[in-house]
C-alpha cells in the first residue's frame, strides 16, 4: 500500500485521478501529525498528538476552484479557524511567499520543479526546512528533472554537484545542451528510494477515435513552399511563424468545426481542448449559431461546466489541461494536437476520475493529412513532445 511506503521527501506517482491527493492527506494526519483514525472507513480523527501547519502549493485553477479544499473536508482541515491544524493553500506562482516558513508539512500538488528557474530552487529551499511530499503524474521525463528533487532529499548539495557527477554537455555549440549522462545507475537507485506508486484500481476503458477532415491545400502549399504569411500578406520571418500559420490553415477549415458537430450529435456533453484563440472563436460560432449551451477556461474567462442537459465545455490547454476534473462526460474532442506529450496526457485525465460513473471514455483527435499535423501525431505516439525546429528542417528536405 502507498501509505505505507510514504516518508517525507517521497513523490507519490499516479495516474490523474487515481487518489493521490487523499493519500497525502492520510500521510499528513496519520504519520505526520500522529493522528488515529477512531471510526475507520469514515475518515474522523481522534486528536492530533503532533499538530503541525498544513501548507498546499497546487495549480491556480485547484486554489480557485475549492477543489483541495473539498479533498481536506474529510479530514477535518480547512482554510478556516475550525481546521484541525492551520492549513494554506496557494498556487506555485506564489511559493516565494513560504521560503521563510518552518517546521511545518508542504504538498506540492503536480510537478513543477523542472529545471533551474526560481519555482524550482524556492523549492528547494522550502523542502529543507520542512517536511513534505511531492505529487505528480509524470515526475520527470529527464534525468535533469529529477536534480531538485534529489538535492532536497540531501542526495546532493546543490544542482552544480549533480551536474558535475551526472552530466555531460555538448561541445562547440551556442548553449548548454544535454549530450548524455553518466552515473545512471546511482540516478535509478536514487529515483526509485523516492518514488512511491500509487496502485490504480479503476476500471474504465479509454477509446481514443481519429477523426480525419480536410483542409484547403492550395492555401496551405503557399505557406510551406513559398514562405508566405497568408495573414499579413507578407514572406514568413522565422520557424515560429511558419508552423504558427501552417496550423492555422489547417485548423481553422471550416471541416473540422462540422466534425465537432458530428461528434456532438451522439455525445451531448463534451469537453473540447483547443491551442489558440482563432479556434476558440471558431467554436464560439458554432455554438451560438447551432443554439449549444457553452461555457470557456482559458486566460480570458474563468466560468464552470455548464449544468444544462447537453453543453460543450471550451478549454484552452495550457490553462485547464490540468489541475480539475469533471466526473458528468465520458467525451473529450482535441479540436486540435497539443505540442506537449505530457499536456496530452494530463487532459485525458479530465475525465478519467476514479469516482467517475462511465467505464468507457472517448476521446475524439480531430486531424488531417496536412505534414504539420503529421508530425505532431507521429511526436505524440512516440510520447514525445513536438519539435518545431527539428519539423521545419526534415520538411525542407
Amino acid at each position: 500500500m502507498a501509505l505505507e511506503r510514504l516518508r517525507s521527501g517521497s513523490v507519490l506517482c499516479g495516474g490523474v485521478g487515481s487518489g493521490k491527493s487523499r493519500t497525502a492527506l492520510m500521510f499528513f494526519v496519520t504519520k505526520i501529525c500522529k493522528g488515529n483514525v477512531s471510526r475507520p472507513g469514515r475518515n474522523e480523527f481522534c486528536e492530533l498528538k503532533d499538530p503541525v501547519p498544513l501548507y498546499i502549493i497546487t495549480t491556480a485553477r485547484k486554489r480557485d476552484t475549492a477543489e483541495w479544499e473539498m479533498e481536506c473536508a474529510p479530514f477535518l482541515l480547512s482554510t478556516t479557524e475550525e481546521s484541525l491544524v492551520p492549513v494554506v493553500i496557494d498556487s506555485w506562482n506564489n511559493i516565494e511567499k513560504y521560503v521563510d516558513v518552518e517546521n511545518a508539512f508542504f504538498i506540492f500538488d503536480e510537478q513543477r520543479i523542472v529545471g533551474t528557474g526560481k519555482w524550482a530552487k524556492t523549492f528547494v529551499k522550502i523542502a529543507k526546512k520542512n517536511r513534505w511530499l511531492l505529487l505528480s503524474a509524470t515526475p520527470g521525463d529527464t534525468w535533469f528533472d529529477y536534480w531538485a528533487i534529489f538535492v532536497a532529499n540531501g542526495f546532493y548539495k546543490n544542482v552544480t554537484d549533480f551536474r558535475q557527477q551526472h552530466v555531460v554537455y555538448k561541445r562547440m555549440v551556442k548553449f548548454p545542451q544535454i549530450e548524455r549522462y553518466v552515473g545512471t545507475n546511482k540516478l535509478e537507485r536514487l529515483r526509485k528510494e523516492i518514488l512511491v506508486t500509487m496502485e490504480d484500481r479503476r476500471e474504465t476503458v479509454r477509446h481514443h477515435e481519429w477523426v480525419k477532415v480536410g483542409y484547403d491545400t492550395h492555401i496551405y502549399d503557399k505557406v510551406c513552399k513559398d514562405r508566405w504569411n497568408v495573414d499579413t500578406n507578407q514572406p514568413i520571418g522565422n520557424i515560429s511563424e511558419a508552423c504558427y500559420m501552417m496550423r492555422k490553415v489547417v485548423n481553422s477549415d471550416p471541416r473540422r468545426c462540422e466534425a465537432v458537430l458530428n461528434i456532438f450529435r451522439n455525445h451531448k456533453k463534451a469537453i473540447i481542448f483547443y491551442n489558440y484563440d482563432y479556434e476558440l472563436f471558431l467554436l464560439r460560432e458554432v455554438c451560438e449559431r447551432h443554439g449549444i449551451v457553452y461555457s470557456e477556461w482559458n486566460g480570458h474567462k474563468h466560468n464552470l461546466i455548464p449544468e444544462e442537459k447537453s453543453w460543450l465545455y471550451l478549454v484552452q490547454y495550457s490553462a485547464g489541461a490540468e489541475g480539475w476534473n469533471c466526473t458528468d462526460t465520458d467525451t473529450i474532442i482535441f479540436f486540435s494536437q497539443n505540442y506537449s506529450y505530457k499536456l496530452m496526457e494530463q487532459a485525458c485525465g479530465r475525465i478519467d476520475r476514479i469516482n467517475t460513473r462511465f467505464i468507457d471514455l472517448y476521446y475524439f483527435h480531430i486531424f488531417s493529412d496536412a505534414s504539420i499535423d503529421k508530425g505532431i501525431r507521429a511526436c505524440l505516439k512516440r510520447k514525445k513532445n513536438f519539435n518545431e525546429s527539428a519539423f521545419i528542417k526534415n520538411f525542407s528536405r
